[in-house]
């Protein structure tokens, strides 16, 4: 028996873990054959404790091998053809995606990783920013380790004609990016909210009476028509999307870190204390916004992202300093900053 199963282990070690291995790294697999074979080869062990450690030494092998061909998996907001999926995209073309019905499955995904990032958008050049992933940053164990900037141009999708349209569905973010389009073109149809804009998307190309705000892709996808191009409010429209995470990463140099405040009690100054901090340590702050704190009227949380990552000096002394005059800080993320993608599509 110990026989056959050492036979099958070197089977598979040769005819599986070595090919994979050496399409990694060429030059590792003969140390690997050798490192592997002395267990075999060693006159000082007998042949059951031989089979028992070339086996666990295969399946260590083949755990750090299959850690590094593994294929990422990304979670999302779907069904495909939303924002969330170009921002995956961008961030890596060769991932798996996990579509997802809403954020808040999303945001679940990560934290019981299931996946090993989640894609989010956090905040819109025209509407501003995304509560609910704004609110999970604050209340659960996650983090941010990267960020995407996706433009949006949002089209006008459907099986019909302009004038067959009875009922205009879409995200409420896009249907609010696109209130003076629908005001001046559709004054008496009705809108209807979906969980997002491919959603929105699917649902049309089931009735000729219906159209959707959504992306051109969306449109490929789901076999639509579509009647207006770059419908937005303005042409600037941008949503930055976040990677979430369970580790912040090492820095890059090109980083950036977020982070939430509670000032605690109100006092004169204590904002202005505040960014003092920032200005003394020479950190330049790319957002501040406040955000209610759900625990009174009145009371706020303060979000604040800057440039550098935490292990920068500057940022690590104003952060020790900040923690001395407010209520509580928590590191939302430090991760590499993201370059706006002015690609139109």
């Amino acid at each position: 028996m110990l026989h056959i199963t050492c036979i099958a282990c070197i089977s598979f070690y040769f005819c599986v873990l070595i090919p994979v291995s050496k399409s990694i790294a060429t030059t590792s697999s003969p140390y690997l054959v050798h490192s592997g074979m002395k267990y075999a080869e060693n006159p000082n062990i007998d042949g059951a404790t031989a089979s028992h450690l070339y086996f666990v030494y295969i399946y260590k092998n083949y755990m750090i091998i299959h850690s590094l061909v593994k294929v990422m998996i990304i979670g999302l907001l779907g069904p495909e053809g939303t924002y969330s999926e170009k921002a995956a995209r961008q961030l890596n073309v060769k991932a798996r995606f996990k579509f997802f019905d809403d954020l808040e499955d999303v945001i679940e995904s990560v934290l019981t990783r299931e996946v090993d990032c989640g894609v989010a958008p956090i905040e819109n050049s025209l509407e501003g920013s995304i509560g609910i992933t704004m609110d999970a940053l604050k209340e659960y164990n996650i983090c941010i380790i990267g960020e995407v900037i996706v433009p949006i141009r949002h089209c006008l999708l459907s099986k019909g004609h302009m004038e067959d349209i009875k009922v205009i569905l879409s995200h409420s973010q896009a249907l609010a990016q696109c209130r003076k389009f629908i005001r001046g073109h559709f004054k008496d149809i009705k809108i209807q909210t979906t969980g997002s804009t491919s959603h929105a998307a699917k649902l049309t190309s089931e009735f000729p009476g219906m159209a959707a705000i959504a992306s051109r892709e969306s449109a490929q996808k789901y076999g639509l028509d579509i009647l207006a191009d770059n419908i937005q409010d303005y042409k600037e429209n941008y949503t930055r999307f976040v990677v979430l995470g369970n580790n912040i990463p090492e820095a890059t140099g090109h980083d950036k870190t977020s982070i939430i405040i509670h000032l605690g009690h109100d006092r004169s100054g204590a904002l202005y204390d505040l960014l003092g901090e920032f200005a003394s340590g020479n950190i330049n702050l790319t957002k501040i916004e406040s955000r209610p704190s759900k625990m009174g009227l009145g009371d706020y949380l303060f979000y604040i992202d800057m440039e550098g990552h935490r292990s920068d000096k500057n940022i690590s002394v104003a952060l020790n300093n900040i923690e001395k005059i407010v209520d509580w800080v928590k590191i939302i993320g430090s991760y590499p900053s993201a370059i706006k993608n002015t690609k139109q599509n």
